[in-house]
């Protein structure tokens, strides 16, 4: 998945999100697909910077279904292979915003990962946007892609809205292992979500 540039709100990723999903239902699509990535953790209720719509699939075919269905709007990247992140990837402008599918093609054996393996079909919430039900990846597997590339102005606000909203401390223990999030990192997640449930282990050596 891509980096953000322009910073959407609430309303710019549901709409465009909803625009999405009308598309793949008008062409009677019916494929499994998570929201990852910054639009995510706004689905969600936390205010961070986002400047996309990332939705993971399973399949190349998946994203040449999904490509197809939106062929009546702007194509900004043909779908293709990139090697060097593994992923089959195209992109799309709905209402201004982009709306990257792809897959992310690598094996993992943990459910700790937010776009590779199990995890992110796995975990998962469903949120309402217009007529839909949007599965959305969980924010214990944002936060961790999110320390793992340590940017605060993402990590920040996600660590203080699962303080407030309670979390699900094993799968964020199992992502952050999975990730070998650094051990400074994992302190500063203890510090501020530490509570005597929370079984946060040293990084695997």
């Amino acid at each position: 998945m891509s980096d953000e540039t322009r910073s959407l709100n609430l309303p710019d990723v549901t709409t465009a999100l909803a625009m999405t999903l009308d598309a793949l239902r008008a062409a009677d699509t019916d494929t499994a697909y998570r929201v990852c990535g910054t639009s995510a953790a706004l689905l969600q209720g936390v205010t961070l910077p986002a400047g996309d719509i990332d939705i993971l699939l399973a399949s190349r075919e998946d994203v040449d279904t999904f490509a197809a269905a939106l062929s009546a709007f702007p194509c900004l990247y043909t779908a293709s292979w990139l090697s060097e992140t593994s992923q089959y990837f195209t992109k799309f402008e709905v209402n201004g915003v982009r709306v990257e599918f792809s897959t992310v093609e690598r094996q993992v054996e943990s459910d700790g990962w937010e776009c590779v393996g199990s995890g992110p079909w796995q975990h998962y919430v469903l949120i309402t946007c217009g007529s839909h039900h949007v599965p959305v990846v969980r924010l214990e597997l944002r936060l961790v892609t999110e320390l793992l590339r340590d940017r605060a102005d993402r990590y920040d606000p996600l660590l203080d809205h699962l303080g407030t909203h309670g979390f699900d401390a094993d799968l964020l223990q199992r992502a952050m292992n999975a990730c070998r999030i650094p051990a400074h990192r994992r302190r500063l997640v203890q510090d501020r979500l530490g509570r005597p449930s929370l079984p946060f282990a040293p990084p695997p050596a």
